[in-house]
């Protein structure tokens, strides 16, 4: 008898986050869900409400309104160091349908795709969905992917890769020399390299380099997301080449036909407005930071500063047994192997909630452990 549904569905599981978010209390400390606690700035949310008054609510251009493809264009020259004109660029519905797009637009049934492991949880599930084979990459010892554990593991097979950096799990940042060779990588050996930008202004060390300076090769996937506390927004976006571009607006056309058209609205706001509350909401996460590292290592686990995003990736001894015993206790963390099978022995905490929270984690851990 077959089965009522699609393999694609049955191959993949309900995200690891999402289970540990979902069976936490509603008095528990969320150490395990990545959304800022900071509210969207006034600002975007005046934006928001102009464009309802006005009666902007209905459909847009299916890749975005004009003059946000024209802001989105003008950011990436001026942050990023490459061009793309506006109709190099798609307006999507978060940073997980720019992924989707991408994936969707070069995947055909056994593609190989080399993913960090660990890393975020969309790219295997994504990859298997769309028929593709996922071979994990592993991580170096400072947590970063090194473009020789890349090259080793491409075949006639492979169609693309991806880099996170700002990483999520780790909080690893690509050096400069990194990123180039990744699009050189790109262009040697005719792949295409998936960049997600999502935290490109969470650094604490190092520097933020998009790989699509060096290369035309390159799929750029950002959002407002975290940058601008705008996750409920759900607005995300794509760069690319117009080859590139001409693919995946066929997929976004049937799967979203356009991003919320006042999150467009308010969107452009944050692109064109004050960078003040952005730089604040970093420094916060730096003090966080560096609180939560301290606590973690004086509980005996390893944890070395994230260069990047707002996640500690501590090694734990019986990490298992920790997981379980901090959310029983009303702490939410995530183990690692939600990233991958290279997370064991590892857990992700998120710090993007307060100093007291933090504080009071720590405290809790502390007593069940």
């Amino acid at each position: 008898m077959t089965t009522r549904f699609a393999q694609r569905v049955l191959n993949i599981d309900i995200s690891g986050i999402r289970k540990m978010f979902e069976a936490a209390g509603s008095n528990a400390i969320n150490l395990g869900l990545g959304q800022p606690d900071f509210d969207t700035p006034e600002h975007i949310k005046q934006a928001a409400i102009d464009a309802i008054n006005e009666g902007f609510t209905g459909y847009t251009q299916g890749a975005g309104i004009p003059e946000l493809r024209q802001a989105l264009s003008s950011k990436f020259e001026r942050e990023n160091n490459f061009s793309v004109n506006p109709d190099e660029v798609i307006v999507t519905s978060g940073a997980s349908e720019a992924l989707e797009l991408a994936i969707a637009s070069l995947v055909n049934p056994g593609d190989d795709v080399l993913i960090a492991n660990p890393g975020f949880v969309s790219y295997n599930a994504l990859v298997e969905i769309m028929g593709g084979k996922v071979v994990p990459v592993p991580l170096g010892d400072d947590l970063s992917l090194r473009p020789e554990d890349v090259v080793e593991r491409i075949t006639p097979r492979t169609k693309a890769f991806i880099v996170n950096s700002p990483a999520n799990p780790t909080g690893a940042v690509q050096s400069r020399s990194d990123m180039k060779a990744f699009a050189e990588i790109a262009d040697d050996h005719g792949l295409t390299l998936i960049s997600d930008e999502v935290y490109e202004h969470f650094i604490y060390e190092g520097e933020h380099v998009s790989p699509a300076q060096y290369s035309d090769n390159v799929i750029t996937i950002n959002a407002t997301s975290k940058t601008y506390s705008m996750t409920g927004w759900r607005l995300g976006y794509i760069a690319a080449r117009q080859q590139y571009v001409d693919q995946m607006i066929k997929v976004h056309q049937y799967v979203q036909a356009c991003a919320n058209s006042i999150a467009q609205k308010a969107a452009v706001a944050a692109l064109n407005g004050p960078i003040e509350p952005v730089i604040r909401m970093c420094e916060e996460f730096r003090q966080r930071r560096d609180l939560i590292v301290e606590g973690l290592n004086s509980l005996g686990m390893r944890c070395d500063p994230p260069k990047g995003a707002f996640y500690a990736f501590p090694q734990v001894d019986n990490y298992m047994e920790v997981v379980k015993k901090c959310v029983s206790n009303g702490v939410v963390v995530v183990p690692g192997t939600a990233f991958g099978s290279a997370g064991e022995g590892y857990m992700r905490l998120s710090y993007a909630t307060s100093q007291a929270d933090i504080k009071r984690a720590l405290e809790i851990m502390e007593s069940v452990l």
